[in-house]
């Protein structure tokens, strides 16, 4: 009896919680889904982007979205299902039967653990295939519709180009202001009132101005310039160049392995960069000595300020942001998939607390938790950017204080039975 008995609970309470998974998942995924998807999609859609790319173009986005939505529905899904158990009194008519608080836990760990492996299966496998197909397909998109990122009152970065544009009507562009750098170090700036788009062929768009002007000059020369004025002037920028800055990937949209990869070879290229500052300093150090031992006072001082700049400098390729945003990803990655875990521990925990209307209360504590998840979240990604904090505590902080309630709250309700 003590076999059958435990096995028929554990299925019945986890069918109970993947059911309220569920339909929590689809909360949270229409959410995310409005949020970000819409968006994107309404924005191509006034391109008149034929119907069928813009559904490829959200389906290949999905993948990110499952990984977001599924850990919250976890949370919220188990927190309404354990709280229903005990305002219904079936916690109660369970721990009668002999049954413990592990046999409660034991199925919503297993069931956290089975969502918590799909979130990973979905953010570290089919986002980064579904990265590769939303570039290429957004690549043949805006070959097909070179005026698909240039929008009415926008800015828009091209490698080396910023394009600001007034109304835009279909091909053609009132106000247009256009500032980039040459191969040969010149910043320019052209202005005009009216332009319209070409595609040119070759990877190519012109944007043909009328009544332009032009400002042209060294960077380092500022006082010395050239202007010139043109009835008509053809500018021409590459596609390519519009798709990578549009459109590039980063460590979110990578594997945990790719990700890995990729910080390794940071890390070995700013260890090269700080041993030849290292070096430096040494030599200046040894070159600062030496003045010291003279007298020289005043190649002293010099000296010092330069040794003063290049531990500075030293400092602050220690402080690579780049670097950081790639571990800060890389342990994310981990951390909100398996938040699912941690989640269920505090959601079974706080659940078994609920007295009445406990699937109401469920859910909107699982919602405060989700938002607080978040900006935890937030704040751990700017403490790790920004002043240099753990990247592994900066994401994990999140789900080991969601367990060090589970457990607290555990202890709690175990003790005072």
């Amino acid at each position: 009896m003590r076999i059958a008995y435990p096995k028929t609970i554990y299925l019945y309470i986890a069918r109970e919680i993947l059911f309220a998974f569920f339909v929590c998942f689809l909360f949270f995924f229409f959410c995310f889904f409005v949020n970000q998807l819409l968006l994107m999609a309404g924005q191509i859609l006034s391109k008149r982007v034929p119907l069928y790319q813009v559904a490829l173009l959200v389906l290949y986005a999905l993948p990110s979205i499952i990984a977001m939505a599924s850990p919250f529905a976890c949370l919220t899904g188990t927190l309404m299902t354990i709280g229903r158990f005990t305002s219904d009194n079936e916690i109660l008519v369970f721990l009668s039967s002999g049954l413990s608080y592990r046999d409660i836990f034991f199925p919503a760990m297993v069931v956290g653990l089975l969502i918590s492996l799909f979130s990973f299966f979905a953010n570290d496998i089919l986002l980064p295939a579904g990265t590769v197909q939303f570039s290429r397909l957004y690549r043949r998109i805006l070959f097909s519709s070179p005026a698909l990122e240039l929008e009415s009152n926008s800015v828009k970065h091209f490698k080396d180009t910023v394009v600001v544009t007034g109304p835009v009507v279909g091909k053609s562009i009132r106000d247009i202001l256009i500032m980039d750098r040459t191969d040969d170090g010149e910043r320019r700036v052209i202005i005009a009132g009216e332009a319209g788009l070409e595609d040119v062929g070759g990877g190519k768009i012109s944007i043909n101005l009328k009544n332009a002007f032009i400002r042209s000059g060294k960077e380092n020369l500022k006082k010395n310039y050239d202007y010139a004025s043109a009835e008509t002037l053809q500018y021409v920028v590459s596609q390519e160049d519009m798709v990578q800055t549009v459109y590039s990937v980063g460590p979110r949209e990578m594997s945990s392995v790719d990700v890995k990869k990729e910080i390794k070879i940071k890390e070995e290229a700013l260890g090269v960069k700080i041993e030849t500052e290292l070096r430096k300093i040494a030599l200046e150090s040894y070159e600062l000595e030496d003045a010291l031992r003279r007298g020289n006072l005043t190649r002293v001082e010099t000296l010092a300020a330069n040794v003063a700049r290049s531990v500075e400098s030293a400092r602050e390729l220690a402080r690579d942001r780049s670097l950081s945003l790639y571990r800060l990803e890389y342990f994310k990655k981990f951390s909100i998939p398996f938040g699912a875990i941690s989640f269920i521990l505090a959601a079974v925990a706080i659940g078994l607390m609920a007295n009445k209307s406990g699937q109401t209360v469920g859910f909107i504590i699982g919602i405060c938790m989700a938002a607080l998840y978040w900006a935890f979240l937030l704040i751990g990604q700017e403490l790790g950017t920004r002043l240099d904090f753990s990247p592994f505590w900066s994401m994990w902080f999140p789900n080991v204080l969601a367990i060090v309630v589970g457990i607290v709250l555990t202890g709690i309700k175990v003790f005072s039975r």
